[in-house]
């Protein structure tokens, strides 16, 4: 773990899947408090993705930020879109699987496996991550994660990278 970096742990309105924990792997809240967080204006950015809500929490951030912390958020395209709405700077790094064909048969897999989904939602999640992948070009760097150990360390010498084109 790093003192420099802040972890953001997203809200979401859907169930905690088996060995999911409250406040490590998301903050698992209900629809109507999810609402209320909206109308309190409390949310960076937010979106519904397959018939549930996710957002990432504004006051995390921006006591990350107030403490000279580099904020990390875990999220979607749509996400992604509205941090830099917002924070015109940050800078975006999408992760891309080694092989986007081999990506999705193992998306797949993994759907299947788990047991959750009916035919339609693995094929409209299926499409999802398809038009996702389309959209790493708007991304300031695409980092393939065919190493999981090679690849964070490409995200952390992007992030030291940004830290010294700050302090300059």
């Amino acid at each position: 773990m790093r003192p420099d970096l802040s972890f953001s742990i997203s809200c979401t309105t859907r169930p905690p899947r088996p060995g999911e924990v409250d406040g490590r792997d998301y903050r698992f809240v209900s629809p109507d408090r999810f609402q209320e967080l909206i109308d309190d204006g409390a949310f960076l950015e937010w979106a519904e993705v397959f018939g549930h809500r996710y957002g990432t929490l504004t006051a995390p951030i921006a006591d990350a930020l107030a403490e000279g912390r580099n904020a990390l958020l875990e999220i979607d395209v749509q996400g992604a879109r509205s941090v830099r709405s917002r924070f015109p700077d940050a800078v975006l790094i999408f992760v891309v699987p080694p092989s986007a064909s081999n990506f999705l048969q193992q998306l797949e897999e993994r759907l299947r496996e788990r047991g959750s989904e009916s035919e339609a939602e693995i094929a409209r999640r299926l499409a999802a991550a398809r038009e996702e992948m389309e959209e790493s070009s708007r991304f300031d760097h695409v980092v393939v994660n065919d190493r999981v150990d090679r690849a964070a360390a490409e995200v952390a010498a992007i992030i030291d990278e940004r830290g010294n084109a700050s302090a300059s």
